[in-house]
């Protein structure tokens, strides 16, 4: 099929689904991502985290990613007072931990290992491909969530197989021999 200049290729549309929270959940369901749990901690030292598959890396100099978490939650609170946060990148054996910092558990930490990173906030130890800290640049309010740019300050890749969520549902990245 020959296209003029200008115009636009026929496309195929799909029945019309509904748009609203329905719809970006459906539509969000088909783009896998990999697992990530953001952290921080309170000011007395206790730790917060939450499961979250909204990480972008956003440029490299400097070195900044974004993190999109919902603004009422105590980790954002405690993130936007601490001006830090970490990130750890669960590895493929960790659908049990995605899914405690996701549930409105009390302790989401209790009886998991970890160790304060050099920012002072979590880092995740068994249960990582990669653990980092981010210094707070700045944050942005959209809609419910709040935005979060972190520069990188401080990182450790143990390696493994990634963990990765799609179709409601985990499954783990399968390493090259």
């Amino acid at each position: 099929m020959a296209l003029a200049v200008g115009s636009p290729p026929e496309l195929a549309i799909a029945p019309e689904r509904p748009g609203g929270a329905a719809g970006q959940r459906q539509l969000m369901a088909y783009f896998p991502t990999g697992v990530t749990i953001v952290t921080s901690v309170d000011d007395h030292g206790r730790p917060a985290g939450m499961t979250c598959s909204s990480l972008t890396s956003v440029c490299l100099d400097p070195p900044t990613v974004m993190v999109s978490l919902r603004t009422a939650s105590h980790t954002a609170r405690q993130v936007l007072a601490r001006l830090a946060f970490g990130i750890a990148l669960l590895n493929g054996e960790a659908q049990d931990v995605a899914r405690r910092f996701a549930a409105p558990v009390r302790d989401r930490f209790a009886g998991l290992d970890w160790v304060s990173s050099p920012l002072g906030v979590p880092w995740l130890v068994d249960c990582v491909t990669a653990v980092a800290d981010f210094q707070l640049r700045q944050h942005l309010h959209v809609g419910d969530h709040t935005l979060l740019f972190g520069v990188l300050r401080n990182l450790e890749v143990p390696g493994g197989a990634p963990l990765l969520y799609g179709l409601r549902s985990y499954q783990e990245w399968p390493l090259r021999d």
